[in-house]
């Protein structure tokens, strides 16, 4: 069972409590920190108020079901759940298993009136499955229950999954086969092939595998009008793409059931490698270069010196990192304590022997071209072993008084070095009035030949009180936000609108294209009963 006021599930309990070095150093960056008290599930569980929801066989009104589907995963949601005022909550979540259960409750939810919110793994960090307020009853429809690979075409490598299947689930399955899917956010462990969709994710082999509207193929969404049925071509001319319509719909139009998606054969070999550039700018010029020749990695990933030092800081392999600095001065690089000095670059390569032989021997030559020193695989396994461990350091965070949250976006090469540099100065001002530092760092990742996604980790310490915590978070993500507006980024690469972005949407879309896409909201929900409040501002 997912935990109800964390990351991860109540079995495997993985907090990774910080090492006594790793809390040394954010205390001498932040200072020592108060640790918020945490409500109890009881107590939280006391203040869900009685259901308004009219009886339906598939709509459970229990109050902890009821919070267990209230919140997602974002700093706001963590902060109800942890201090156990939740606010809004559903009146009842329902648990269909299969299409036709969904069309009956939307048909139910015209006929009794009420709003519905599309529930996949609950990993939103920006506010998509959040309850509003509503004099009409609110009923989440939870799709854990749809989690099935229902056909395989394995001549057209097309795999039809129930919508709210988990990223290990849908491995698992595919394997079977002999496939991949190969899509793996950072949310790969909880989050939904639906969620997927709805929010247009991308996965951190998207270099590869590409992100997942070139994945997904075709589907079924079912809405207040109707069933959408989606085809699959491989390619089509005939008028605008219907799939494009759903990509990031994030519940607005119906709730996706099934999504058919193109697989690939399961790689005959994958490594992941670790290169140190001299330099920010070496290292932005060489993975531009890396990804504009078209390179067959995999994966890419390129820190500022200063994620690099906190990172290695953080690792708590102390004897490694001397090692690695001992290394590295030897070929003449900078010190990792130097905020201006190396920056590390992480990349996978996946295929076939042959590929991956080729693929390396080009990469290794463009790293050499730009001054940087490759080291080989052993920091490469590290980022393989813990690539999904970083939404757990919350906790370990959190137990000493301190709040992890991220920034990103997507912007042209040319852009790049001004809006990593504006969003980092501007946030790091936010809280000046209160004297408060913050801890600050990006990474590049999912490159283009265009440009590539910038992702800005920020860590703070917690306020005297809940609302003050929640006074800091609101500064910053504005500041994170008004400065990815401001550089010409799309305020989101991956994690899609939500609440917390919709009031940002508007420079990106523009006056006629917010409206266009509110028509289409309105042509299958003319009485905004399907999750209101999200996406559109």
């Amino acid at each position: 069972m997912k935990r109800w006021n964390g990351w991860g599930d109540e079995k495997n309990n993985l907090d990774f409590a910080l090492s006594k070095t790793s809390q040394n150093f954010i205390e001498s960056i932040l200072g020592k920190a108060d640790v918020l008290p945490q409500a109890s599930l009881a107590e939280a569980v006391a203040k869900v108020p009685e259901s308004r929801a009219p009886k339906h066989r598939l709509i459970n009104t229990d109050a902890e079901v009821r919070l267990r589907h209230c919140r997602g995963q974002s700093i706001p949601d963590w902060l109800a759940m942890r201090s156990g005022e939740f606010g809004t909550f559903p009146d009842g979540v329902a648990f269909p298993t299969k299409s036709s259960d969904v069309q009956e409750l939307l048909q139910f939810a015209a006929s009794e009136n009420l709003i519905v919110i599309p529930y996949g793994g609950g990993t939103s960090v920006c506010g998509h499955i959040n309850p509003e307020q509503s004099n009409r009853p609110i009923i989440t429809v939870a799709l854990s229950k749809m989690n099935k690979l229902m056909a395989f075409d394995q001549q057209s490598q097309i795999a039809t999954f129930g919508a709210g299947t988990l990223g290990p689930d849908i491995e698992r399955q595919l394997a079977e086969h002999g496939y991949t899917l190969g899509h793996y956010p950072q949310s790969w462990e909880l989050s939904t092939i639906g969620g997927w969709v709805a929010s247009r994710s991308s996965g951190q082999q998207s270099l590869r595998y590409g992100r997942i509207e070139k994945m997904f193929a075709g589907g079924q969404i079912e809405t207040l009008q109707g069933t959408l049925t989606i085809p699959t071509f491989p390619a089509s001319s005939a008028g605008p793409d219907v799939r494009e319509m759903v990509l990031g719909s994030e519940g607005r139009m119906g709730i996706i059931t099934e999504v058919k998606v193109r697989v690939t054969k399961l790689a005959e070999q994958e490594n992941f490698y670790v290169a140190f550039f001299p330099s920010w700018q070496a290292g932005i010029k060489a993975t531009r270069e890396i990804a504009q020749q078209g390179v067959q990695l995999s994966m890419m990933r390129l820190s500022n010196p200063k994620e690099t030092q906190s990172h290695l800081k953080l690792a708590g392999h102390e004897t490694a990192v001397k090692y690695l600095e001992k290394y590295l001065a030897i070929r003449g690089a900078k010190s990792l304590e130097n905020d201006d000095g190396k920056t590390m670059y992480t990349f996978g390569i996946t295929g076939s022997k042959a590929q991956c032989s080729s693929a390396l021997k080009i990469t290794k030559q463009l790293i050499s071209a730009h001054k940087g020193i490759y080291i080989g695989t052993a920091l490469g396994k590290h980022w393989e072993h813990s690539r999904f461990r970083s939404p757990y350091l919350r906790h370990g965070l959190w137990d000493i008084g301190v709040i992890v949250d991220t920034m990103e976006t997507c912007v042209d090469w040319s852009s790049v070095p001004d809006t990593v540099a504006g969003i980092e100065a501007d946030i790091t001002k936010a809280l000046a009035d209160e004297g408060e530092p913050i801890h600050i760092f990006t990474h590049l990742s999912h490159f283009y030949g265009q440009g590539c996604s910038v992702y800005t980790t920020l860590l703070f310490r917690m306020g005297d009180d809940y609302q003050a915590t929640m006074q800091r978070w609101q500064k910053l993500k504005a500041a994170g936000a008004k400065a990815i507006v401001k550089h010409g980024g799309t305020i989101s690469h991956q994690h899609g609108v939500g609440k917390d972005h919709a009031p940002y949407l508007a420079a990106e879309k523009g006056e006629l294209g917010l409206k266009a896409i509110k028509e289409l909201c309105h042509v299958f929900d003319p009485e905004q009963r399907m999750n209101p409040g999200k996406l559109l501002p």
